[in-house]
């Protein structure tokens, strides 16, 4: 295993290599991503009002802010609808307060709980891969909110960009508890290695098809 920080050709390595093999991966990939994402932007569109597109603040590498791209999942006036449902469900608020995740999310269209099965709602984000923004692996791109659950661990997500996938991803995604999520995304940064992105990329796809730990 490889430390990301432990000496400059690593950091080399790390920047330079890890990012021509995402170029080469994302322009590999556009004949079915483009045919995918205009199916997918056609079925968001018939399926509900509002965009078909959604950015979202996120921070990445160095603690700075950046906008991800996703399909929307989620109805226009989500936020109001989530607040009705966690006053009037004391047991949603205390899912959602340990986790910032519910398994029943009322904000969610019928279309959106088909893309977020399959992880199709984060595609739009190859192109935050190609401005360089994201990685194809790396930790999830945490929201601002979140920093204090992270505590001194939040320094790790500042060290490398945020990833489209990542270890906890492929080891239990939704099932696992915070702690846990943090403790496998600080495991990455800490013994990255170029195979081991190859790996994780694999069972990326295996954890789609079969839904892994996804809601």
């Amino acid at each position: 295993s490889q430390r990301v920080d432990s000496t400059p050709s690593e950091l080399f390595r790390y920047r330079v290599v890890k990012r021509w093999a995402d170029i080469l991966l994302v322009v590999a990939s556009l004949p079915v991503t483009v045919l995918v994402i205009g199916i997918v932007s056609a079925l968001v569109k018939l399926s509900s009002p509002g965009p078909v597109f959604y950015s979202h603040r996120r921070i990445r590498k160095g603690g700075t802010f950046f906008s991800m791209w996703k399909f929307r999942t989620m109805c226009v006036n989500s936020a109001e609808v989530l607040e009705r449902y966690l006053a009037a469900n004391p047991e949603a608020r205390a899912e959602w307060d340990k986790s910032h995740k519910l398994r029943h999310d009322p904000r969610v269209t019928r279309i959106g709980r088909l893309l977020r099965r399959y992880s199709l709602d984060e595609l739009p984000q190859v192109w935050n891969v190609l401005t360089g923004e994201m990685s194809l692996v790396g930790p999830r791109p945490i929201v601002a909110a979140e920093v204090e659950k992270y505590k001194d661990s939040f320094q790790c997500y500042c060290r490398v960009k945020p990833g489209l996938s990542g270890l906890w991803q492929v080891s239990g995604r939704s099932d696992l508890t915070y702690d846990m999520r943090v403790a496998l995304d600080c495991e990455y940064i800490a013994t990255w290695s170029l195979r081991r992105d190859m790996k994780i990329l694999f069972r990326t796809f295996s954890a789609v098809v079969h839904r892994a730990g996804a809601f």
